[in-house]
């Protein structure tokens, strides 16, 4: 019980970078809200870029991070915003965690 109260409270610190990351980043916003569209459903990379109009790189980057253009401290994983499910061979799925819907939510309002 102790652990999953530290974490509520990780979290809620984490709130304003996770607001600013996703400002300064208008594919980070673009990728949450179409997987808040399409919640609780999984998506692949590909098709993720597809939706919200952008390369598959930028996908990648905008989810984990990618040198210094997506910076790993910012990415949608490390922010718990979104998590990865491998689905056999070498298929990485995406998806809202349920922090990243309340977020998506909030900015929503």
């Amino acid at each position: 019980m102790n652990k999953e109260r530290e974490r509520d409270v990780s979290l809620e610190l984490k709130r304003p970078i996770i607001i600013r990351a996703l400002r300064r980043s208008n594919i980070r916003k673009r990728i949450a809200e179409y997987l808040f569209e399409i919640s609780p459903s999984y998506s692949y990379t590909s098709d993720i870029a597809y939706n919200v109009k952008t390369t598959p790189t930028n996908v990648i980057g905008a989810i984990r991070g990618m040198d210094n253009r997506y910076r790993k401290e910012e990415s949608l994983i490390n922010l718990n915003i979104i998590e990865e499910r491998t689905g056999g061979r070498n298929i990485k799925l995406y998806g809202l965690t349920p922090f990243g819907k309340e977020i998506i939510k909030s900015l929503k309002q």
